[in-house]
């Protein structure tokens, strides 16, 4: 191979290598994002089953409990790939009247050996429910931030408004748990290349 091909080839690598080094930091960034764009999409649109946000209990009465009619409510958690958290429901479903409010708790613990903030986010099935089901509280209005093997019970404490449709009588509230520490994106801000001449 001359030595114009050589450098031909060397700069075609070249142009490679920092695309791909581009595209990496571009997708780090893309799923650090994730977590507020999604917030902001489902409290603008509803859409993708998102609850909806905190509502005084004090703005219920008694007469709004519908005690002739029953809902279950279950409950369920997942946590993002990269967290090393542990995260359940510590009851998996309770029942409960329409308009009465219910209080559950949640279980997370951080099984690694740093600080680790990150955010829960909400979702609901089946979504036609979602304008019906409301929360007086919830780990899920803040980032949580545990330290090294720290472990806490969250409280959750909820609605289900009398006029959710006939039909309805089982609902799924679901979290997921992702890290939201931007700073890790520093860590892919440079990548050493493994490339070689030929």
């Amino acid at each position: 191979m001359s030595e114009q091909q050589q450098q031909g080839v060397t700069k075609k690598n070249t142009r490679t290598v920092r695309w791909m080094l581009l595209l990496v930091v571009g997708m780090f960034g893309f799923g650090f994002a994730m977590v507020p764009l999604y917030n902001l999409l489902c409290s603008v649109t509803g859409l993708n089953g998102s609850t909806t946000g905190r509502i005084s209990e004090s703005s219920f009465t008694k007469s709004d409990v519908d005690y002739s009619r029953t809902i279950t409510v279950t409950f369920d958690s997942t946590i993002n790939a990269d967290l090393p958290w542990e995260f359940r429901p510590l009851i998996k479903k309770v029942t409960v009247h329409p308009g009465e409010f219910r209080t559950v708790k949640y279980y997370v613990k951080n099984k690694s050996d740093k600080t680790i903030k990150a955010q829960a986010i909400p979702g609901i099935t089946p979504w036609q429910a979602t304008s019906h089901f409301h929360k007086a509280e919830c780990f899920c209005f803040t980032q949580q931030t545990l330290k090294p093997g720290e472990e806490k019970e969250m409280p959750l404490r909820f609605v289900v408004t009398k006029d959710l449709p006939q039909g309805y009588n089982t609902i799924t509230l679901s979290y997921t748990f992702m890290d939201t520490d931007r700073s890790k994106l520093k860590t892919v801000s440079h990548v050493p290349s493994t490339h070689k001449t030929l």
